[in-house]
């Protein structure tokens, strides 16, 4: 199985763990389009203009992930009073799934998404990506791991939720199939306090697993993530939202484009800031030195 993703190659080495020079970032757009294809290109303009690498979408088959019990309760939301109107209407579908294919493609931006049953995976497969993603929630569920690990392709493996056994299990298929894929470290709660984030995880799950790892943040500040990128997070995901009052539960957990747009600026000096780790005299560093050293000049 491949250890690495083709992003994550060039590395600065003189630290006590690789720290990449280029960060891929991720936008999770999931749900917070409210599912309204005008959403969600206005998110994937947002991610775009903010430099981020590729946006994420999520895709359910309904009526496999939750119960009709479940599907029957009542909820109140834009498109009804029961929670199978609510899950039905942030639903994208083929349409929708061929409109954000043509203008990710337009834009030159990645696009991919985690997918939550078989069908949905299946579903996935007609369009050309580049990425798989499991989420959280799905990394226990052992046929449908198998079943993503079959299509090759670099997957980002979220690990929250998990123990280390649960872990093991799913590093254990995708090394079977040759898939090689990239352990996101994650806290899965919405939103997650900073004092849970255990950031030092990354470096745990790299020393026990040989694996590229990286951060999939909840947490409504963007420091956190400067610091997954700061302890060698060769990938960060983070939830994207035009407004955080807006409708829907993942909204507060997002950010908008202001903290987006800090959060971009701030990573992509990291590589700049940290250099190769040469201790080295610049010219412009020496002309001080002779200015400032008045013995030397005697």
């Amino acid at each position: 199985m491949k250890n690495a993703f083709e992003f994550t190659t060039d590395l600065v080495q003189t630290h006590p763990w690789p720290i990449p020079r280029r960060v891929f970032f991720v936008a999770e757009i999931g749900i917070n389009h409210n599912g309204d294809i005008e959403i969600a290109k206005q998110l994937i303009n947002q991610a775009k203009a903010a430099g981020c690498d590729a946006v994420k979408f999520q895709k359910r088959t309904i009526d496999i992930v939750y119960s009709p019990e479940v599907l029957a309760q009542k909820r109140e939301s834009p498109w009804g009073t029961t929670q199978r109107e609510q899950k039905e209407g942030l639903e994208f579908g083929q349409a929708e799934y061929d409109i954000i294919d043509a203008y990710c493609r337009q834009l030159g931006i990645e696009w991919f998404a985690s997918a939550w049953d078989i069908p949905s995976q299946h579903f996935l497969r007609r369009y050309d990506r580049t990425y798989n993603k499991v989420a959280s929630a799905m990394a226990t569920h052992l046929p449908f791991l198998k079943e993503v690990a079959s299509e090759g392709k670099p997957t980002f493996l979220s690990t929250g939720m998990c123990t280390y056994g649960d872990i093991d299990r799913a590093v254990e298929i995708f090394k079977a199939a040759g898939c090689p894929i990239l352990l996101m470290h994650t806290v899965s709660t919405y939103p997650a306090a900073e004092k849970d984030l255990n950031l030092s995880t990354m470096h745990a799950l790299r020393e026990r697993y040989g694996l590229p790892v990286g951060y999939s943040g909840h947490e409504p500040s963007v420091s956190p993530s400067i610091m997954a990128a700061m302890m060698g997070a060769m990938a960060i995901e983070r939830h994207v939202t035009l407004d955080r009052a807006m409708y829907g539960s993942d909204q507060a957990a997002s950010l908008e484009l202001p903290g987006l747009v800090n959060l971009m600026g701030s990573i992509r000096k990291i590589s700049e800031c940290v250099g190769d780790g040469v201790k080295r005299l610049s010219p412009a560093e020496a002309a001080v030195a002779k200015k400032l050293r008045y013995w030397q000049n005697a």
